[in-house]
């Protein structure tokens, strides 16, 4: 409500923009462009959901200023041609309609570029070092395309100008070109543009003074930058503070992020990292410049937001992944419906997964419906229609939520006294706390619709089923851990007072840990996701860790941001990586595998944890299928009772019931 965050919703004036709240999303990758870089009716869409949301200011993602040399990503936008201004004109005029202002940052990927997206040709930047570890060499630019450059910097700056944008934000951080002149990891020339803090700012410089001299004086400048680096021998919170002094001028707003490639764990928050974390950059940053500055970093919590901006920390909050999750986080906080927020769990999945690492369009875990909206909600079905759930994890919430949502006489049958599935389960591990908002959230939904019934502790018999006269089945019986059969692994996991346990076991016995481990022996079969999660408790806490994988690498499935961050984590704490090794045999104190040379040998432990993944439990649902065969109720297996996956797979296919009832003549 307004009346209780009142910083939230204190409008800010730049120049001649003033923003009707102190809420801004940030500039994230979506891999909605068209082919040839146009901004796409995807895109859109997209940030039309957020403006109708109520966000105060939109900062579109990076486009590209000088194609294809500084091109990044599979589809991105771009703004060096005349050719894109009537698309992103309309794109202004449509968020306009909202009361939302608009800025858009213009970019130049330098090193970052890929040479199988810029046609071959080899990147670019300050000088020959690689934008990440294990990336491409790129070759030092020459002064004269230096110079090149700096003017196609401004001339994108006045095509936004002209397209209506709000204003426009030079992108000099992450590790793209900007980044990797103002960087001593990553700039080690010898002439004008490099050695001296002023050396190495001029580039930047020269940049911020051609955007304004083509755009005028009274459209705010935005620049976006890495305050600390998070890297060896890269740019600090104090050394930013210093390089900035050569910047200050004719920069109105500081858009304060932090990292680069190889710590893209601090520039796309870990999911463990606490709300607002990162705020005490932009505070330095504006006691010393005097200037608006954004912050960002995990920013869910609307009391979190107020504090942040009550304390004077920033003057906008930025949210990239918060409002993917929630478009309409600024209406539902202002209309007293907080409890209602469908909050981001940063697991990094639908978002930096899907674009980063498999080139892919942005999707969500816990919005499955990104782009349009929940558009279901205006709609009713046009006759009765009883729709059964079993199981109620959040495959099977999401999906009888949506049936209750648009009018279905809903029964969700749950055996266990608990909804949320192994999302509840998995948050009590203390690093996954925040996984839990989402069943909370579907929870809450759940309690508000008066036609969806829910029983506990209810077996889902074919008996009790037919009591309900369903018209439409839907299976989300979930999964259980897969337990192969291995000699001695029935016989000694999750046995009393045993010392072998399965991940269920873990997460049960967290509280009974001690802190300090020093010295005990922990060994975790499973180099998945589950598997690093009992390595991320452990490690910490001082044991000495192993971790068996059978196949080449360890974590091969996550996200960029989450196989970074456990990178850096098992290093840290020496983590016994064992790949291409076998489990043989599980033993009441040791594990016997095989390594990668064919050497058997046993893995002695106080702590053994089998990680091997999980298994869909579909046994409900080929019961209920066999029966219900030759009738006309549709039956339907979502979740992990179809595979084992992630959370985000079994949220989509929940939504789904929509297009479901439509087939069957009930929309």
């Amino acid at each position: 409500m307004k009346d209780k965050y009142t910083h939230i919703f204190e409008p800010l004036t730049v120049r001649t923009m003033t923003i009707k709240n102190r809420i801004c999303m940030m500039p994230m990758g979506t891999n909605y462009g068209e082919q040839n870089g146009e901004m796409s009716f995807l895109h859109i869409d997209y940030y039309k959901q957020r403006a109708k949301g109520g966000t105060g200011l939109l900062i579109v993602e990076n486009a590209n200023v000088d194609f294809p040399q500084g091109s990044n990503g599979t589809t991105q936008l771009r703004i060096d041609h005349d050719n894109y201004l009537p698309r992103l004109y309309k794109f202004c005029e449509d968020m306009h309609r909202y009361g939302t202002k608009v800025s858009i940052q213009i970019n130049h990927a330098g090193a970052s570029a890929m040479s199988s997206r810029i046609g071959g040709l080899q990147p670019v930047s300050a000088s020959n070092i690689p934008s990440k570890t294990g990336g491409a060499t790129p070759r030092p630019l020459t002064k004269d395309e230096i110079l090149a450059i700096v003017k196609k910097y401004g001339e994108a700056a006045k095509r936004a100008q002209t397209a209506g944008f709000d204003a426009v934000e030079i992108h000099a951080g992450h590790s793209y070109l900007i980044s990797q002149f103002l960087s001593p990891v990553y700039n080690d020339r010898t002439d004008e543009f490099g050695g001296s803090i002023e050396n190495r700012t001029r580039f930047c410089r020269m940049i911020i003074d051609e955007v304004r001299s083509q755009i005028g004086p009274h459209m705010p400048i935005m620049l976006r930058l890495s305050a600390d680096e998070f890297v060896k021998g890269g740019n600090t919170l104090e050394d930013t503070l210093k390089y900035l002094e050569y910047l200050n001028d004719e920069v109105d707003i500081f858009d304060v992020s932090c990292g680069l490639n190889d710590s893209i764990q601090y520039q796309i928050d870990a999911n463990y990292m606490k709300d607002g974390w990162r705020s005490y950059m932009a505070k330095a940053v504006k006691e010393k410049f005097g200037k608006p500055v954004i912050s960002m970093g995990n920013y869910r919590d609307p009391q979190v937001v107020e504090d942040t901006l009550a304390r004077g920390d920033c003057d906008l909050i930025g949210m990239g992944r918060g409002l993917i999750a929630e478009p309409n986080w600024v209406h539902k906080v202002a209309n007293d419906q907080e409890c209602m927020l469908r909050k981001c769990i940063s697991c990094n999945i639908g978002c930096a997964g899907n674009r980063i690492g498999g080139n892919r369009p942005i999707r969500c875990t816990v919005n499955p419906s990104v782009l349009e909206g929940d558009t279901h909600l205006g709609r009713k079905v046009n006759k009765n229609c009883n729709v059964v759930v079993i199981g109620g994890g959040t495959a099977g919430l999401e999906a009888a939520c949506s049936a209750a949502e648009v009018g279905c006489t809903t029964f969700l049958l749950e055996k266990k006294d608990v909804l949320g599935g192994l999302a509840t389960e998995i948050s009590k591990i203390p690093a996954k706390h925040r996984l839990n908002d989402f069943p909370v959230y579907l929870q809450r939904r759940a309690a508000a619709l008066d036609n969806l019934y829910i029983f506990k502790n209810v077996e889902a018999t074919l008996e009790v089923i037919e009591k309900f006269n369903p018209h439409i089945i839907i299976c989300a019986t979930g999964s259980a851990p897969l337990l192969p059969p291995i000699a001695g692994l029935h016989e000694n996991i999750d046995k009393e007072g045993g010392k072998v346990e399965s991940i269920l076991s873990m997460i049960k016995h967290v509280p009974d840990y001690p802190e300090d481990m020093t010295g005990q022996k922990v060994v975790v079969i499973g180099g998945g996701a589950v598997g690093l999660d009992v390595v991320e408790f452990f490690a910490p806490r001082g044991a000495e860790v192993s971790i068996v994988e059978m196949m080449p690498a360890i974590g091969r499935d996550l996200d960029p941001v989450t196989k970074n961050d456990t990178k850096c984590m098992m290093e840290k704490y020496n983590v016994n990586q064992l790949t291409s090794t076998a489990l043989q045999e599980v033993k009441e104190d040791c594990f016997v595998v095989k390594s990668p040379e064919g050497e058997v040998y046993e893995l002695p432990f106080d702590h053994g944890f089998v990680c091997l993944g999980m298994r869909a439990q579909s046994k409900v649902y080929e019961e209920v299928s066999k029966a219900y065969k030759d009738t006309n109720v549709r039956v339907e297996n979502i979740g992990d009772s179809v595979r084992a996956r992630r959370i985000i797979d079994g949220t989509f296919e929940g939504r789904n019931i929509v297009f479901t009832l439509e087939q069957k003549g009930f929309l």
